[in-house]
Protein backbone atom coordinates (compact mmCIF):
# COMPACT_ATOMS: atom_id res chain seq x y z
CA UNK A 1 0.00 0.00 0.00
CA UNK A 2 1.35 3.40 -1.01
CA UNK A 3 0.56 7.09 -0.56
CA UNK A 4 -1.30 8.06 -3.73
CA UNK A 5 -0.76 11.82 -3.93
CA UNK A 6 1.05 14.88 -2.70
CA UNK A 7 4.56 15.39 -1.37
CA UNK A 8 5.08 11.75 -0.34
CA UNK A 9 3.37 10.15 -3.35
CA UNK A 10 4.58 6.60 -3.91
CA UNK A 11 5.95 6.15 -0.38
CA UNK A 12 5.17 2.66 0.90
CA UNK A 13 3.21 2.31 4.14
CA UNK A 14 3.67 -0.45 6.70
CA UNK A 15 0.76 -2.88 7.05
CA UNK A 16 -0.20 -5.18 9.93
CA UNK A 17 0.91 -8.78 9.72
CA UNK A 18 -2.61 -10.01 10.53
CA UNK A 19 -6.03 -9.16 9.05
CA UNK A 20 -7.44 -7.16 11.96
CA UNK A 21 -7.15 -3.89 10.00
CA UNK A 22 -8.71 -3.17 6.61
CA UNK A 23 -6.86 -0.14 5.25
CA UNK A 24 -8.71 2.14 2.85
CA UNK A 25 -7.90 1.04 -0.69
CA UNK A 26 -5.64 3.29 -2.75
CA UNK A 27 -8.41 3.87 -5.32
CA UNK A 28 -10.85 4.96 -2.61
CA UNK A 29 -8.29 7.26 -0.94
CA UNK A 30 -7.45 8.84 -4.30
CA UNK A 31 -11.16 9.39 -5.04
CA UNK A 32 -11.80 10.92 -1.62
CA UNK A 33 -8.93 13.39 -1.85
CA UNK A 34 -9.85 14.30 -5.45
CA UNK A 35 -13.40 15.08 -4.29
CA UNK A 36 -12.04 17.27 -1.48
CA UNK A 37 -9.51 19.01 -3.74
CA UNK A 38 -11.93 19.84 -6.55
CA UNK A 39 -15.27 20.45 -4.88
CA UNK A 40 -15.95 24.12 -4.20
CA UNK A 41 -17.94 23.23 -1.07
CA UNK A 42 -14.75 21.79 0.45
CA UNK A 43 -12.63 24.93 0.00
CA UNK A 44 -11.51 26.96 2.97
CA UNK A 45 -9.93 30.41 3.03
CA UNK A 46 -6.56 28.58 2.89
CA UNK A 47 -7.45 26.49 -0.18
CA UNK A 48 -8.89 23.04 -0.87
CA UNK A 49 -9.03 20.48 1.93
CA UNK A 50 -6.83 19.18 3.42
CA UNK A 51 -4.35 22.00 2.69
CA UNK A 52 -3.33 23.71 5.97
CA UNK A 53 -6.21 21.95 7.74
CA UNK A 54 -6.38 20.41 11.19
CA UNK A 55 -7.40 16.80 10.56
CA UNK A 56 -8.66 13.93 12.71
CA UNK A 57 -8.08 10.34 11.53
CA UNK A 58 -10.40 8.34 13.80
CA UNK A 59 -10.30 4.52 13.80
CA UNK A 60 -6.86 5.17 12.29
CA UNK A 61 -5.66 1.58 11.74
CA UNK A 62 -2.48 2.08 9.69
CA UNK A 63 -2.95 5.85 9.53
CA UNK A 64 -3.23 5.73 5.73
CA UNK A 65 -5.98 8.38 5.52
CA UNK A 66 -4.27 10.82 7.87
CA UNK A 67 -0.88 10.29 6.24
CA UNK A 68 -2.46 10.94 2.86
CA UNK A 69 -3.77 14.22 4.31
CA UNK A 70 -0.26 15.11 5.56
CA UNK A 71 1.15 14.34 2.12
CA UNK A 72 -1.39 16.75 0.64
CA UNK A 73 -0.54 19.64 2.94
CA UNK A 74 -2.50 19.17 6.17
CA UNK A 75 -1.13 21.36 8.97
CA UNK A 76 -1.66 18.70 11.67
CA UNK A 77 -3.29 15.27 12.00
CA UNK A 78 -4.54 13.69 15.22
CA UNK A 79 -4.72 9.90 14.94
CA UNK A 80 -7.11 8.03 17.25
CA UNK A 81 -7.13 4.26 17.68
CA UNK A 82 -7.45 1.99 20.71
CA UNK A 83 -5.27 -0.89 19.53
CA UNK A 84 -1.59 -0.81 20.53
CA UNK A 85 -0.55 -2.56 17.30
CA UNK A 86 -2.38 0.01 15.18
CA UNK A 87 -0.81 2.93 17.07
CA UNK A 88 2.62 1.36 16.55
CA UNK A 89 1.94 1.13 12.79
CA UNK A 90 0.75 4.74 12.67
CA UNK A 91 3.88 5.85 14.56
CA UNK A 92 6.11 3.95 12.08
CA UNK A 93 4.26 5.32 9.05
CA UNK A 94 4.38 8.91 10.35
CA UNK A 95 8.11 8.52 11.07
CA UNK A 96 8.67 7.18 7.53
CA UNK A 97 7.62 10.58 6.14
CA UNK A 98 9.33 12.47 8.98
CA UNK A 99 6.08 14.14 10.06
CA UNK A 100 6.23 13.54 13.83
CA UNK A 101 5.94 17.30 14.52
CA UNK A 102 2.64 17.41 12.61
CA UNK A 103 1.05 14.36 14.24
CA UNK A 104 -0.53 13.48 17.57
CA UNK A 105 -1.39 9.87 18.42
CA UNK A 106 -4.12 9.17 20.97
CA UNK A 107 -4.97 5.77 22.43
CA UNK A 108 -8.74 6.23 22.62
CA UNK A 109 -11.91 4.45 21.60
CA UNK A 110 -13.43 5.99 18.45
CA UNK A 111 -16.86 5.96 20.13
CA UNK A 112 -15.41 7.85 23.12
CA UNK A 113 -12.71 10.17 21.76
CA UNK A 114 -12.86 12.48 24.79
CA UNK A 115 -12.47 16.24 24.75
CA UNK A 116 -10.69 17.93 21.88
CA UNK A 117 -7.79 20.29 22.38
CA UNK A 118 -9.18 22.24 19.41
CA UNK A 119 -11.84 21.62 16.74
CA UNK A 120 -10.69 20.13 13.43
CA UNK A 121 -11.48 21.11 9.85
CA UNK A 122 -11.66 17.57 8.46
CA UNK A 123 -12.53 14.20 10.01
CA UNK A 124 -11.48 11.01 8.23
CA UNK A 125 -13.51 8.13 9.69
CA UNK A 126 -12.95 4.51 8.65
CA UNK A 127 -14.46 2.30 11.37
CA UNK A 128 -14.69 -1.48 11.10
CA UNK A 129 -17.44 -2.35 8.65
CA UNK A 130 -20.91 -3.39 9.80
CA UNK A 131 -20.45 -2.62 13.49
CA UNK A 132 -22.60 0.53 13.64
CA UNK A 133 -19.82 2.72 15.05
CA UNK A 134 -20.42 5.77 12.86
CA UNK A 135 -23.37 7.36 14.69
CA UNK A 136 -21.98 6.96 18.24
CA UNK A 137 -18.66 8.35 17.06
CA UNK A 138 -20.27 11.35 15.31
CA UNK A 139 -22.27 12.20 18.44
CA UNK A 140 -19.15 11.84 20.63
CA UNK A 141 -17.16 14.12 18.31
CA UNK A 142 -19.88 16.78 18.57
CA UNK A 143 -20.06 16.50 22.35
CA UNK A 144 -16.27 16.49 22.74
CA UNK A 145 -15.75 19.76 20.86
CA UNK A 146 -13.93 18.13 17.91
CA UNK A 147 -16.17 19.80 15.31
CA UNK A 148 -16.77 23.42 14.36
CA UNK A 149 -19.65 24.68 12.26
CA UNK A 150 -17.92 23.98 8.93
CA UNK A 151 -16.12 20.70 9.72
CA UNK A 152 -16.23 18.17 6.88
CA UNK A 153 -16.51 14.49 7.83
CA UNK A 154 -15.65 11.73 5.36
CA UNK A 155 -17.01 8.33 6.44
CA UNK A 156 -16.01 5.08 4.77
CA UNK A 157 -18.33 2.13 5.20
CA UNK A 158 -19.23 -1.09 3.39
CA UNK A 159 -21.18 -0.45 0.19
CA UNK A 160 -24.17 -2.42 1.56
CA UNK A 161 -24.39 -0.21 4.67
CA UNK A 162 -26.56 2.89 4.90
CA UNK A 163 -25.56 5.71 7.19
CA UNK A 164 -28.49 7.28 9.02
CA UNK A 165 -27.46 10.94 9.10
CA UNK A 166 -27.69 12.19 12.70
CA UNK A 167 -29.16 15.58 13.59
CA UNK A 168 -26.61 18.34 13.21
CA UNK A 169 -25.08 16.94 10.00
CA UNK A 170 -25.84 17.46 6.32
CA UNK A 171 -24.92 14.92 3.64
CA UNK A 172 -22.86 16.52 0.86
CA UNK A 173 -21.89 13.44 -1.15
CA UNK A 174 -22.40 9.68 -1.25
CA UNK A 175 -20.44 7.49 -3.67
CA UNK A 176 -19.53 3.83 -4.14
CA UNK A 177 -16.02 2.56 -4.89
CA UNK A 178 -15.81 -1.23 -5.18
CA UNK A 179 -16.74 -2.67 -1.76
CA UNK A 180 -16.62 0.77 -0.12
CA UNK A 181 -19.04 3.66 0.19
CA UNK A 182 -17.85 7.21 0.93
CA UNK A 183 -20.33 9.48 2.66
CA UNK A 184 -19.23 13.07 3.09
CA UNK A 185 -20.99 15.14 5.74
CA UNK A 186 -20.82 18.68 7.01
CA UNK A 187 -21.32 19.60 10.65
CA UNK A 188 -24.07 22.22 10.75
Amino acid sequence: MRIVGGEFRGKKLQLPEDNRVRPTAERTREALFNILAHGSVYRTEKGPLPFQAKVLDIFAGTGALGIEALSRGAAHVTFIDNHAGSLKLVRQNVAAINAQQKATLLNRDGKKPGKAGHPVDLVLMDPPYSEGLEQPSLHALQEGGWLHEETIIAVEQAVKEKLEIPDGFTELDNRKYGAARLVILKNT
